[in-house]
């Protein structure tokens, strides 16, 4: 048994609450895995999409913070349309079949307050629902909305997941997704500038 990562993940823990051992998501984080893990994540805006093929107990999670965008700036999972690809491919070249796959997505809260038209949490929400119905692969459950953080805990072997909603003034999240946000606002645009 093996594990595929996009980069090495946050933190394999064991975690008291799923009492198995766990690996941590971070925004920008993809994993496929058959091992006997829990692939746990925290959601405000981002979404995870959590794919399993049940044959052969082969699943993965991706966390995305964008629907859309550049995927050269050396964190192209964090784009949603990056990430899909990014996930889906890795279960392929693991063994899973395409027609056999089966979704479930997490998370797309507007949990960052002043924001009114267009939230983010809005449009990630609405991409992974796209992305899924485009790719004809069939969204079992799904929790996305609403202005409360979420903390996945996906079991890719079996396609068991666990939601906890978090209160909706959980100001760790906000803190970490108003930092991760203020940063690719910063950050410049890889690729070629024209200048006028």
């Amino acid at each position: 048994m093996s594990t595929a990562l996009a980069a090495p993940p946050a933190g394999t823990y064991y975690d008291t609450a799923l009492k198995t051992r766990a690996i941590r998501l971070l925004p920008a984080d993809y994993v496929v895995t058959d091992e006997p893990v829990a692939l746990v994540t925290l959601l405000g805006s981002c979404v995870a999409a959590c794919l399993y093929d049940p044959l052969p107990g082969l699943g993965g999670m991706n966390h995305f913070m964008l629907p859309g965008g550049h995927g050269d700036d050396g964190k192209p999972a964090r784009y949603g349309v990056n990430a899909m690809e990014l996930l889906i491919n890795g279960l392929l070249k693991r063994g899973a079949n395409r027609r056999r796959l089966q979704a479930k997505v997490f998370g797309g809260g507007n949990v960052l307050s002043g924001i009114h038209s267009d939230p983010i949490g809005t449009r990630n929400a609405s991409f992974v629902l796209d992305y899924l119905d485009a790719e004809k692969i069939p969204v079992l459950a799904q929790d996305l909305g609403d202005n409360q953080a979420r903390k996945i805990g996906f079991f890719p072997r079996t396609g068991r997941t666990l939601v906890k909603r978090l209160p909706a003034t959980r100001d760790d999240v906000v803190d970490v997704e108003r930092a991760l946000y203020g940063r690719l606002a910063r950050a410049p645009v890889a690729g070629p500038v024209e200048l006028f």
